[in-house]
């Protein structure tokens, strides 16, 4: 507690490496503050992609844990109009914008139980967003495939802060960005905790990718839960992105990076961006 109020910047975030970068630099800040005020100053953001407001609300949760205040100041009128827009801003004292466009994936935070809640949250938002055409039975698969992210977010991360979710679509740009982050231990914790097993954060997400590796007991199907959206993604020409820790993994069309970031993230983050310019249609190979 330090009695006088501080105040730290925050740049423009896009879904980069750079982007989850700053968010974690952002959280390593905050982390020395209890009980105090903190002034978050978005002066020099210029840009903020809306589906980060997913894991800047663990930033901002793990920071409201230790009783600090917060007061997001300097926001410029574009970022601010999205903030609002998804609804990210509504706890912190800003007015509702409506989302005349139907572009925006709200911004949600919801508990480890709220699977079902979740569920009704993706049928409803992902509507109406320019998806590729995909036939009933791989439409269903695929929401599936992104519910067993939040469902593995509420069993492996140890989250008591919960688990946030945000979208957005880029018209312009012909993507939309969903984000899932949960403000948990992180996967390299989670290995060395259940499986004894040491290794870097980067290293610990790509063991996390292999098909057969879950730090569930029994019988019960474990892992990130993007085996089918990793394929579709290559189709199509999209982009994943997980961070945790200081771990951070892409796959998009231009290859697969594994690397680590400068600063912890306290969590751990799966973005997925669709090209919504592909023209293809999908089905399962069953069908």
């Amino acid at each position: 507690m330090t009695g006088e109020p501080v105040t730290m910047a925050l740049g423009e975030i896009h879904s980069t490496q750079q982007g989850f970068s700053r968010l974690a630099a952002l959280a390593a800040a905050l982390d020395r503050y209890r009980l105090d005020i903190v002034k978050v100053n978005f002066a020099a953001c210029t840009w903020f992609d809306a589906n980060m407001s997913a894991p800047l609300g663990v930033v901002f949760a793990h920071a409201l844990d230790k009783l600090n205040t917060l007061q997001l100041c300097g926001l410029q009128q574009s970022v601010e109009t999205i903030l609002a827009k998804n609804r990210f801003l509504a706890g912190f004292g800003f007015p509702e914008k409506v989302d005349t466009h139907g572009t925006t994936i709200p911004y949600r935070r919801f508990s480890a139980t709220d699977d079902r809640y979740f569920a009704a949250y993706l049928n409803r938002h992902l509507r109406g967003k320019e998806l590729p055409i995909m036939s009933e039975a791989l439409s269903q698969r695929f929401k599936n495939s992104i519910l067993e992210i939040f469902v593995n977010a509420a069993m492996h991360s140890d989250s008591k802060l919960g688990i946030f979710a945000c979208g957005q679509y880029f018209p312009r740009k012909n993507r939309l960005d969903f984000c899932v982050a949960d403000a948990g231990l992180g996967i390299r914790r989670k290995i060395y905790r259940e499986l004894g097993l040491k290794m870097n954060s980067d290293k610990a997400i790509d063991w996390a990718l292999q098909e057969g590796h879950t730090t569930r007991k029994g019988s019960v199907p474990g892992g990130l839960g993007l085996k089918l959206i990793q394929e579709f993604i290559a189709m199509n020409e999209g982009r994943i992105q997980i961070v945790s820790d200081r771990g951070y993994w892409e796959f998009s069309p231009r290859g697969e990076t594994l690397t680590r970031i400068d600063t912890s993230f306290p969590g751990t983050v799966i973005n997925i961006e669709i090209n919504t310019a592909d023209t293809g249609s999908y089905r399962l190979r069953a069908e």
